[in-house]
């Protein structure tokens, strides 16, 4: 099959296309022959050796995908042969043919492409399991995506403001401010220009926010302490802004907030599985109805995954980059 490997870590120039075997599938996965595959942030990592790929996974990027299943263990798993899905993998996304746990296989909702669905798993698992599961975000809260034009930032908004809650989000440019608001920010911050802290107060009544979704860190932290109501929880994804914070601890006491975080590719297949049958339930039909729509920006070819790549690095994007097989 092709595929894209890292041929050595660096630039984007060293993601380069190759043959490879096909994939044996394990017990409990399944063989798809793979239509799409979403790039992400992780995958960036994986490229410059920053991000080393779980024991046991493959290394060729890539960590979701869509796609025809053309094989596989089905034991007691909903899908056969021939059925389209989107799942979420551990790594090998970036090829012809993807292996994938049944239990992160996701059926593509009614009307969407395979480009559409297959940006959804990466995005969407990471969002559910941070946002409602992790920080617990209820019913009446309010949420703050920073990032919000980002493939996670625009799954997280779409999906808290069509379960009803009221949805603020941060971002590096006017127009990309606007388009979180097309996509149901209540108000979208541009953190060159504003303080989001200045801001998050004075549309809260000064209460501030309950949960906060950050991809960034760094000297972020103590100005979103300060815009977290009391109770509030600060989930991190990421730490694009730095790994480390100056946090007075006494305000984290005293108003009983809870800071938080995780990485979603290590964790075991149960626990995705998890999540893959809470998106199915409450999620899936917001995606059927309409209320949720994947944000394309682009779409490259598999050949060209160097050139979305240094898309992706100029951050000059709005929404998902995607690959095409």
């Amino acid at each position: 099959m092709r595929a894209i490997e890292i041929t050595h870590p660096g630039g984007p120039e060293v993601l380069q296309i190759c043959e490879r075997p096909l994939p044996s599938f394990k017990p409990g996965e399944v063989l798809i022959k793979v239509q799409a595959a979403g790039v992400n942030r992780p995958d960036v990592f994986q490229r410059t050796g920053n991000y080393s790929p779980p024991p046991g996974a493959s290394d060729l990027p890539g960590l979701e995908i869509a796609g025809e299943i053309v094989d596989g263990d089905f034991g007691s798993s909903p899908f056969k042969k021939g059925d389209l899905v989107c799942a979420l993998v551990q790594g090998g996304g970036y090829a012809e043919y993807c292996c994938a746990p049944t239990a992160q296989c996701l059926p593509l909702p009614d009307g969407w492409s395979a480009a559409e669905a297959a940006s959804l798993p990466e995005t969407f698992y990471t969002v559910w399991s941070n946002v409602f599961d992790r920080a617990k975000l209820a019913s009446g809260e309010t949420l703050l995506v920073q990032g919000g034009s980002s493939g996670i930032g625009a799954a997280a908004i779409q999906i808290a403001t069509a379960l009803g809650h009221r949805v603020f989000a941060t971002a590096g440019s006017d127009e990309k401010c606007r388009a979180c608001e097309a996509l149901g920010a209540e108000r979208a911050i541009n953190y060159r220009t504003e303080d989001f802290a200045a801001v998050i107060k004075a549309a809260t009544d000064g209460k501030g926010v309950n949960v906060i979704l950050d991809m960034v860190a760094g000297d972020y932290v103590p100005r979103e302490i300060s815009c977290l109501a009391d109770d509030g929880r600060l989930v991190f994804i990421a730490t694009l802004g730095g790994s480390s914070a100056s946090i007075d601890f006494r305000h984290v006491m005293m108003r009983r907030l809870t800071i938080t975080g995780s990485t979603l590719r290590p964790r075991p297949v149960a626990f995705k599985a998890a999540i893959a049958a809470q998106l199915q339930e409450r999620v899936w039909p917001l995606l059927a109805a309409k209320k949720i729509k994947p944000v394309i920006f682009k779409t490259f070819p598999l050949e060209q995954a160097a050139q979305a790549h240094a898309l992706m690095e100029s951050s000059s994007h709005i929404g998902k980059i995607m690959l095409t097989v």
